[in-house]
């Protein structure tokens, strides 16, 4: 599942909280409408990252090391990451697992922390 609507990038950023790296910062966000919707995605690569290759590698693998983790996280939470300048040198230093590892990390100190209620 994916976010692709300005509205909803734009209640996850206002209305959510979030947790951040050197990489990567990622913003999360319960929905009140989720039922039983899986946790959903959106990204949001800038120029500063690189070129189009190193952008578009830089969101497959962001977009694979999620799919991956979901099911650790709740149902109807949004989740915007932000990559962060250096984030396609740290993916081509230490790899996609290690890159997964850090949004892994920081998604879930979100549904640890101000997300748990």
């Amino acid at each position: 599942m994916r976010i692709t609507r300005s509205r909803d990038f734009d209640a996850v950023y206002r209305r959510g909280d979030s947790a951040g790296g050197r990489q990567l910062v990622v913003h999360a966000f319960r929905r009140d409408e989720a039922g039983d919707d899986a946790a959903r995605l959106g990204l949001s690569v800038s120029r500063k990252v690189g070129d189009a290759v190193e952008r578009n590698r830089v969101k497959r693998v962001l977009r694979e090391q999620f799919a991956a983790r979901a099911g650790t996280w709740p149902a109807g939470i949004d989740f915007v990451v932000v990559a962060r300048p250096g984030c396609a040198e740290y993916l081509e230093r230490r790899g996609a697992e290690a890159l997964g590892e850090r949004l892994g990390e920081l998604a879930q100190r979100l549904v640890d922390g101000p997300l748990a209620a």
